[in-house]
């Protein structure tokens, strides 16, 4: 283990020092067995140079999508939820969603009913028809023309959208998991980060985790910082954060944690949904069946022509908002298709991740990987804008990289 760590420390010493870099970074890899690496580089606030450390705590954003969709498949289980049932009978508030059909001559939003209800499996597998504004030219049109909130005000009107296709058409990446956290509201009576609480985070010890900081992770929290296009340059965006009182518990973003607690629940999901006590969070058979494809037959993940490029079963992420992502697509060329709720790598990548891997990642360049297979996974936590910063993506697949050549792993 001597050689991983060192390997680690190295893509970290580079990552923090390098041109361009990141002002800080923590990373923790796990084996079934337990954490087999934790370290961390870098500082918090390039403004005022505290270090970055292993438990430093980031805003998590769109790796808190995996922990809703748990809450979900534990509903599942007790028989509370009906993935293919129409979601509104949960949330009363998705019957009243309509479909985007254009625009008129005066900008104002064209909208039909849609041919069929949304349903949890929808929200779980982003084919209902919701997006985000800095993935998408149609909503950011909505957001500029007609006051649609950003999604990061964690509000009912900033998730109350209309859909772009009708639901099951195909993949579009965005606040479906949002909805889903309503879901589990709609069907517990309680608010998403008490379910979590309950149901996950305190079973895995995950006492780091939480939609509303506590005084101790407040006193640990990482800046966000911006990447400044003319000179790779970071500023600290002060005062730049989630909502530490939000009116809704954002499925989909809304998580402040630590990557050593997030690896508790890689571990988790390495273990067939046992935790590091032994209780079982999931039953082995949710998980293997969450861990498969849950695309309908013959519909690949792709983005709307004209928006951004398109490929074949692709997880390309075009950008309307540059300033908050870059395009992205994860292992370019490679097909990809998604779980519950996660992106599977359908073939061997150059990491030495295998084929049948989950992974996703979160807008301030918070990137993860669980790989059953072989039983090793992986969190990499920056807190920089836009996504898919180079210097933090190259980092992590570096990282992932040494994992799996200083790791001996085991089908």
């Amino acid at each position: 283990m001597n050689d991983l760590a060192d390997a680690i420390d190295a893509v970290l010493d580079d990552a923090t020092t390098g041109t361009p870099r990141v002002p800080g970074v923590s990373v923790a890899i796990t084996d079934r067995s337990g954490t087999i690496y934790e370290g961390a580089r870098g500082v918090r606030n390039m403004g005022s140079e505290e270090p970055f450390e292993p438990d430093t705590v980031c805003a998590i954003f769109s790796t808190t999508k995996a922990i809703a969709g748990t809450a979900c498949l534990q509903l599942v289980e007790d028989g509370a939820l009906d993935l293919d049932a129409p979601a509104r009978e949960y949330v009363p508030r998705l019957g009243e969603i309509q479909v985007l059909d254009g625009f008129d001559d005066d900008g104002t939003p064209r909208l039909r009913p849609p041919k069929r209800d949304i349903t949890t499996r929808h929200l779980l597998t982003h084919t209902a028809g919701f997006t985000y504004d800095f993935f998408n030219e149609a909503y950011t049109r909505l957001a500029n023309e007609q006051g649609q909130p950003w999604v990061v005000d964690a509000s009912w009107a900033s998730i109350t959208t209309p859909l772009l296709f009708d639901p099951g058409e195909r993949w579009e990446y965005g606040t479906n998991i949002d909805w889903a956290g309503m879901v589990v509201e709609g069907i517990t009576g309680q608010r998403l980060g008490e379910v979590m609480q309950q149901r996950i985070l305190g079973p895995l010890g995950m006492n780091d985790t939480a939609f509303t900081p506590t005084p101790s992770m407040q006193a640990r929290l990482a800046t966000i910082h911006a990447r400044e296009d003319a000179d790779d340059s970071l500023i600290p965006l002060d005062g730049v954060a989630l909502p530490p009182d939000p009116e809704i518990h954002m499925g989909g973003h809304g998580l402040y944690g630590t990557a050593l607690d997030y690896v508790k629940f890689i571990r988790m999901w390495l273990n067939d949904g046992r935790s590091d006590d032994g209780e079982q969070i999931l039953r082995p058979d949710t998980v293997e069946m969450a861990s498969r494809n849950h695309l309908p037959a013959g519909m690949n993940i792709t983005m709307l022509p004209g928006v951004g490029a398109t490929t074949t079963a692709s997880s390309i992420l075009p950008v309307s908002r540059p300033r908050l992502s870059n395009d992205a697509e994860f292992f370019p060329g490679m097909p990809k298709t998604w779980a519950l709720t996660y992106m599977i790598n359908d073939e061997d990548a150059p990491t030495g991740r295998p084929a049948g891997s989950l992974a996703w990642a979160g807008l301030a360049n918070c990137y993860y990987w669980i790989d059953r297979r072989t039983g090793l996974g992986g969190y990499w936590a920056t807190q920089i804008f836009p996504f898919a910063d180079p210097a933090s993506v190259g980092g992590y697949l570096a990282m992932e990289t040494a994992a799996y050549e200083h790791t001996t792993v085991t089908a």
